[in-house]
């Protein structure tokens, strides 16, 4: 029996992962390890039941009291805590989702990858922060690390059976989010509650956030270079507001060749939980005559400047992908708050790379986890320290 773990069960990929896996057979076809998530203590005890799981683990200690009493009478294991879920991930498992949002989803991957099975990656982070350091470590114990992201899901099945000396350019889509035809002095007033809120995606808080910024699409931009290898100069973001086609792969005999699927996110789940063959998902089926048309756009730098500061990033590489990420989240926090504007979380996340770059810490090659750790820890009190600038001088 195929054994499975779900880090960041309760969040949205970790929800259509186990709505696979249950529809796959659930207990009966898939040996469970470990399922974590945070402080839905309710829905990661009615998972962990539901899969049988071995261990449950919240990522707050505090929290660590309700997940005992939901799993009362049950002889699975309950922990709490970053390092407890980072022991999760040391549990042999062939096939682990990597689903927690953030920086905090490495170390688990990291650690997941050592047991040589298959981690599917819905945490971009991960690469974004520690790209070489995490493809190596997956080449070193024989692991397979699968793309999870619908766009870099569409790439990889794009490029199947291809040469890639043959790819001239990798072109992914964005929806352009719910502010694609805002102007600029109306994006200055957006609140959180209208960034939550994304046209065709069902996603978290968070991701929702950095989709309406496009900082979603920076990571995803870089997260492109790291896990395939091409140039900068080879790939391209292209708004697509249908969120029909999810990537396009450009070829040198002039051929364009895309993905297309529905805006459901167990079509890349389902594909990375069946690969190397194709399973049944129960998704949508795209009527192309109902279609019509696909409209595309060029997305607009001075709108959504996040996409600028990720091809910095890719030039630059050695620690500044962890640094653009620490910066992000913690000017995340802040718009979360109600203490920085919309538009400002990407002028603390530039101000945050130019001084990190004046201290010559940003192209310092990732060479071990703590390297990328470390540097994590400085730009998120280099990013909170402008923050307290800005607010100092308004």
């Amino acid at each position: 029996m195929r054994s499975i773990s779900i880090f960041g069960a309760t969040g949205s990929i970790g929800e259509s992962t186990f709505d696979l896996i249950m529809r796959g057979g659930g207990p009966d076809a898939y040996r469970t390890v470990a399922v974590t998530g945070a402080r839905n203590i309710k829905r990661l005890a009615e998972m962990a039941r539901a899969l049988r799981a071995e261990i449950a683990v919240t990522a707050q200690e505090e929290c660590l009291p309700a997940l005992r009493d939901a799993l009362a009478g049950t002889n699975i294991l309950c922990a709490a805590g970053q390092t407890a879920i980072a022991e999760a991930a040391d549990r042999p498992a062939d096939w682990v989702m990597s689903a927690i949002v953030g920086a905090a989803g490495l170390v688990p991957g990291m650690r997941a990858l050592r047991h040589g099975g298959t981690l599917a990656l819905a945490n971009k982070e991960s690469l974004v922060t520690a790209g070489p350091l995490l493809l190596a470590t997956a080449a070193k114990y024989g692991a397979t690390l699968l793309p999870v992201d619908s766009e870099h899901s569409a790439v990889f099945q794009a490029l199947v059976g291809e040469d890639k000396a043959c790819v001239e350019r990798v072109i992914i889509t964005a929806s352009g989010g719910p502010f694609r035809n805002f102007s600029l002095a109306q994006m200055q007033a957006i609140t959180p509650a209208q960034a939550v809120v994304h046209p065709n995606w069902s996603m978290g808080q968070r991701i929702s956030i950095d989709s309406a910024s496009m900082f979603n699409k920076a990571l995803e931009l870089i997260e492109t270079r790291e896990f395939f290898g091409f140039a900068p100069d080879q790939i391209e973001v292209i708004t697509h507001p249908q969120s029909i086609i999810h990537a396009l792969i450009g070829f040198c005999d002039g051929g364009i060749m895309a993905h297309l699927g529905p805006a459901d996110m167990r079509h890349a789940i389902g594909f990375a939980l069946h690969w190397p063959r194709r399973g049944h998902v129960p998704v949508e089926r795209l009527n192309l005559a109902q279609l019509a048309t696909l409209r595309f756009e060029a997305p607009d730098p001075e709108r959504f400047p996040a996409l600028r500061l990720a091809r910095a990033v890719m030039e630059t590489r050695g620690l500044s992908g962890a640094a653009f990420n620490a910066a992000k989240e913690i000017a995340l926090d802040h718009f979360i708050a109600g203490n920085l504007p919309f538009l400002a979380m990407a002028e603390v996340v530039e101000d945050t790379l130019a001084r990190l770059l004046q201290q010559n810490s940003l192209q310092i090659p990732a060479t071990t986890l703590e390297d990328v750790l470390r540097m994590d820890h400085l730009a998120r009190k280099t990013a909170a320290d402008v923050v307290v600038s800005r607010q100092q001088g308004s």
